[in-house]
Parts: structure tokens; sequence; C-alpha cells
């Protein structure tokens, strides 16, 4: 489902999020802003942004409100997509969007250090790196990648059809099931993201990207 509420305006930003700004923040409140920022991307009304100010004042220090795992593709940065600036959201990307221990201790300074409030695991429609897994591809170092996405293939159930990437279907279904597990194992391996999760001071979602909308797609917890 998405979450939706009201949109921000168009507007002018020049400055970067402050440390008052990002320790008043919610994680439901950040969790909203990527989906305003990904509305505004879909509609063509992003914010006008002073990019040479922005560097200037991220040179002093970082607050970023979210940290996002999302997939290598070229197609996919996560500040565009969500209409953000420089220092506003920390990135972690991998093809595949999977989760392992180097991304995990990333998350955890990104939240538990530096103060981000929301972690969101980010897929997109027809990842290179899901299709690999779905066609069990042994190519080199990416042999590692694709052996990191299988559980999502093979825990992909209810698809009708050749379970290969010739069939979209399917292809879909292990890329939203990657992102579940995803989800699961931050949830598992980080105690510390865990607890922040329990005590309310951080939200872990997880969500699709579709190349041909530039829409995303959030999934309930």
């Amino acid at each position: 489902m998405f979450f939706m509420g009201a949109s921000i305006a168009q507007k002018t930003k020049n400055g970067t999020t402050s440390k008052d700004e990002q320790s008043s923040l919610a994680p439901k409140e950040v969790l909203q802003k990527l989906v305003d920022g990904n509305k505004r991307f879909v509609d063509g009304k992003m914010i006008e942004r002073n990019y040479k100010e922005q560097v200037k004042e991220s040179a002093k220090g970082q607050y970023p409100y979210a940290v996002v795992l999302s997939c290598l593709d070229s197609r996919t940065s996560t500040e565009l997509i969500f209409d953000q600036g420089i220092g506003d959201v920390f990135n972690a990307r991998i093809a595949g969007n999977f989760v392992n221990t180097d991304i995990l201790g990333s998350m955890e300074f990104a939240c538990k250090a530096a103060g981000a409030k929301l972690v969101a695991v980010i897929g997109h429609s027809k990842c290179g790196a899901v299709k690999g897994a779905c066609d069990n591809v042994q190519l080199g170092n990416l042999t590692n990648v694709i052996n990191e996405i299988k559980p999502a293939v093979e825990s992909a159930a209810n698809i009708a059809g050749e379970r290969s990437s010739k069939n979209d279907a399917f292809v879909e279904a292990v890329a939203k099931q990657n992102v579940i597990l995803a989800m699961q194992e931050i949830r598992e391996k980080s105690e510390i993201l865990r607890e922040m999760e329990q005590k309310g001071e951080i939200m872990i979602v997880g969500g699709m990207y579709d190349l041909h909308s530039g829409k995303v797609e959030f999934y309930e917890n």
C-alpha cells in the first residue's frame, strides 16, 4: 500500500537538515517526508535546491533523518526518487539491496550514532540482480551476490508459470520477497536496530520502486 499524506508544495531549499530538525522529527514524519518527496518526483515538482550552499552547510556536520538501502541500479538514485538534498539521507547501495554485516554496521551507525529515524529497504522492478538469482547465474564475484538473493527465490510462492526471469510476475514476486526478508534480517541480526524500533526511536520499512512510473510503494510492516 501507499502511505499518503498532504504533499509539500514546491519550494526552494538552500540549507541542509539541521540537528534540531533531525531530533524533532518522529519516525512516521520521516517516512512521510519520503512519501511526499517521491510524489514531487513523480509529479515533476521537485524542490529547487542550492547544492553549492548545501555542500557548504553539510561540511559543518551531517544530520540525516533516514538511511535507505537500495540497489546499485543506475536508475534508482535515492536522493532523486525521494527528492532529497545533500545531507538528508544516508545511502547504502548494493546490487540486489540485500543485507550483510557491513550494511548492518552502517545502518547502526546511521541510527544509533548519527540520529537517523528511519531505515528503508527499497527494491525495484525489473531488477537485474533478482533476475540473475531467478536464473541461478554463476559469474565471478557476482555469484556471491546472487547467493544472497536465493532465499527470496526459494520463498516466493503461489506464482503461476515458469520460475525464471522469463516470468515477469515471478521476478516481481521475488523482488518483493527480497525486500521483506531484508527487513526481517535487519531485525534478527541487529540487536541495536531491533531495540530502537521496539522503543519507537526508529521505523524499519520496505518498498518497491517502479522503473516505469517512478512511484515507490511502501509496504506495511
